[in-house]
């Protein structure tokens, strides 16, 4: 399982072990996290399939009319490229699974 960052950023706040998974988005929209002792999950990096999907996944979304952001793009891509599910707070997700049905969401309240 893959966080999204509004996940990694709850755990932080409320000072919770972080045992999934990341994208290096999540790093880069939140530095300290590379700091945070209670992190015990892997870092997957970006790659270029994953920068690949990604513009695969902007231009359907496009086509109907909900272009997203870079960082959710690329932790989508990276979600499913990986076979991973991603743990998100953000419904904007769901826009992405309708055009690629392979992404995995679980949404949490």
């Amino acid at each position: 399982m893959i966080l999204d960052t509004s996940i990694v950023l709850e755990k932080v706040r409320r000072k919770e072990e972080i045992n999934e998974n990341v994208t290096s988005v999540s790093l880069i929209e939140y530095p300290p996290l590379k700091d945070y002792k209670k992190f015990r999950g892997k870092i997957f990096f970006i790659n270029k399939e994953d920068q690949i999907q990604a513009v695969m996944l902007q231009a359907r979304l496009r086509e109907i009319g909900f272009p997203m952001s870079v960082g959710d793009l690329l932790i989508a891509a990276a979600c499913i490229n990986r076979g991973e599910a991603l743990l998100t707070k953000d419904k904007d997700f769901l826009v992405i699974q309708k055009v690629e049905p392979r992404l995995r969401i679980i949404l949490k309240n």
